[in-house]
C-alpha cells in the first residue's frame, strides 16, 4: 500500500502518470512545472553535469497552461514537451527523466501553486511506492541552472541526517552578463538585496524562523511534505505559504552549501514574486525599489526580546505589559487579543521552551507580513533598498557608512550562507 497510500487518494489531482516503477534506491526527486518554455535544455545540461549522489534520483518536469493561455504559449508548451523527450535521446543522464503534459487548465484556478503540487504529489506517490518517507521532493524552475555538488549537497544534509526534514537551498540571481538588458541586471540587484534585507531584519530582530521562501529553491523529505498537507492551489506565492506551513512541524534550515542560480528575466505568468517585479520596474523606468523601514524591525526586536519573560509574568501581568510593547505593534495587536493570546499560550505550556515555540507559531511570518503591511501605511515610509540595506549593517555593526546596491549584495549575500 505504501505509507502515503491514503493520503494520495484524497488529495491528488491526477492518477498515477508515471507507470515506470522508481528504482528501490531512489532519493531525490526534483520536480519542475514548465509553463510557456519552448526549451529546458539548458537546465537538464546544468543538472547532468552534477556529480552523482549516493542515492538514484529522479527529474518530473510538469507542462502545464492556464485557461487563458495564449497561442504562442500553448506552442512552447508543445515545444518543450518535444525537447525534453529530444533531450533524453541524445543524453545519457544519471537520473530518470519524466515529462507530464498536465494540459491547460484541468482545473479552476489553474497556476504554478497547482503544477507544483501534481508534480509533487507524484514524487510522493513514487517514494510510497518503495516505502521512503524520507525521501525528498525538490522545488526548482524550468529557467534555473545548479551549482554542480547540487545533487550531492542535498543528499549530504537533508536526506542522510534524519533530524532535517525540509530546506530553504542558497540562491543567487546572475548580476551582469549578455542574456538580458543591462537594466535588468540593475533590478534584479535591487530585488535580490531586498530578499535578503527582510530575512536579515528578521535574524536582527531575532526571529528564529527566518528563511528564505523561494519556488526554485526548497526541499522538503516526503512524510513531511504529507504532514504539511501537500503544497497549496496558489496561483502565487505558493512557494511561502507552503514553507510556513512546514516551520512549525520543525526540522527546517538553510542548505548553504550548494546554489541555485535563477533567472532575473521579467514575466507576466503569475500575478505576482520576481519576474513580475523586474517587469513592473522596468515599466516604471525607477532607478530604486523601495523596501521595509528598519524602524519596524527595531520594534519586533524589542517585542521579541521581551517574549521570554513573558512565560513567567503571574496571571494578569500581561496585560500591564501591553503597555511596554513599542507603539507599532500595539497599533497592531490590541490590548484584548494580546492579554487573551499570551494568557492561552501560557495555558498550554510547561515550560519557557514551549511557550516560546508556541508564541513564534503565533507572531509567526504571516503575521510579521502583515504588521509590516499595517505599519507602512502610515506609522513608517518606506525607503530606499540601499538606505534601508545600509540601516540594518550599521544596526548590526555600527560603522558601515554607503556602498553600491552590488557591494550591499554581496554583503548580504555572505551573511545568508553564514547563517545556513
Amino acid at each position: 500500500m505504501g505509507f502515503a497510500a491514503d493520503w494520495l487518494n484524497r488529495r491528488t489531482l491526477f492518477p498515477e502518470f508515471i507507470k515506470d516503477p522508481p528504482d528501490d534506491q531512489t532519493g531525490i526527486i526534483v520536480v519542475i512545472p514548465a509553463f510557456d518554455e519552448p526549451s529546458v535544455s539548458p537546465l537538464l545540461d546544468s543538472l547532468n553535469s552534477c556529480p552523482v549522489p549516493d542515492c538514484k534520483a529522479e527529474v518530473i518536469i510538469v507542462v502545464n497552461a492556464p485557461e487563458n493561455a495564449s497561442v504562442d504559449s500553448l506552442r512552447n508548451n508543445t515545444l518543450c514537451i518535444k525537447s525534453i523527450l529530444d533531450w533524453k535521446k541524445t543524453n545519457n543522464s544519471f537520473f530518470r527523466l519524466y515529462v507530464f503534459d498536465a494540459g491547460q487548465a484541468p482545473v479552476k484556478k489553474w497556476g504554478v501553486g497547482l503544477a507544483r503540487k501534481t508534480g509533487m504529489d507524484e514524487a510522493l506517490r513514487r517514494f510510497s511506492f518503495i516505502d521512503r518517507p524520507d525521501g525528498v521532493i525538490v522545488c526548482l524552475d524550468a529557467d534555473c541552472r545548479v551549482e554542480k555538488n547540487y545533487f550531492t549537497a542535498i543528499s549530504g544534509e537533508l536526506l542522510l541526517k534524519k533530524r532535517r526534514k525540509a530546506c530553504s537551498i542558497y540562491f543567487e540571481h546572475p548580476l551582469s552578463g549578455i542574456e538580458f538588458p543591462e537594466r535588468i541586471y540593475r533590478y534584479i540587484i535591487q530585488y535580490e538585496l531586498h530578499l535578503r534585507y527582510f530575512v536579515q531584519g528578521l535574524r536582527y530582530a531575532g526571529y528564529p524562523n527566518a528563511f528564505h521562501a523561494v519556488g526554485s529553491a526548497m526541499a522538503v523529505k516526503a512524510d513531511q511534505y504529507m504532514k504539511a498537507g501537500g503544497m497549496n492551489r496558489k496561483q502565487a506565492g505558493e512557494d511561502f505559504y507552503f514553507f510556513q506551513k512546514l516551520i512549525p512541524l520543525g526540522g527546517c534550515f538553510s542548505l548553504s552549501s550548494t546554489t541555485v542560480y535563477p533567472s532575473p528575466r521579467e514575466s507576466y505568468r503569475v500575478p505576482f514574486g520576481t519576474g513580475v517585479m523586474i517587469a513592473k520596474l522596468l515599466g516604471e523606468n525607477s532607478n530604486r525599489l523601495l523596501t521595509y523601514n528598519i524602524s519596524a524591525f527595531s520594534e519586533l526586536k524589542e517585542l521579541f526580546t521581551i517574549s521570554p519573560e513573558l512565560y513567567n509574568l503571574g496571571k494578569g501581568v500581561s496585560a500591564d505589559h501591553y503597555d511596554d510593547l513599542p507603539s507599532g505593534v500595539r497599533s497592531f495587536v490590541d490590548r484584548q487579543e494580546w492579554s487573551e493570546k499570551i494568557a492561552e499560550i501560557r495555558r498550554n505550556t510547561s515550560s519557557a521552551d514551549a511557550f516560546l515555540k508556541r508564541f513564534f507559531n503565533w507572531f509567526n511570518t504571516f503575521r510579521i507580513v502583515k504588521y509590516m503591511n499595517h505599519v507602512h501605511n502610515g506609522i513608517y515610509e518606506k525607503q530606499a533598498v540601499l538606505k534601508s540595506a545600509c540601516d540594518l549593517l550599521n544596526a548590526m555593526a555600527p560603522g558601515y557608512h554607503s556602498g553600491s546596491a552590488e557591494e550591499l549584495l554581496i554583503i548580504f549575500r555572505e551573511l545568508d550562507r553564514q547563517s545556513g
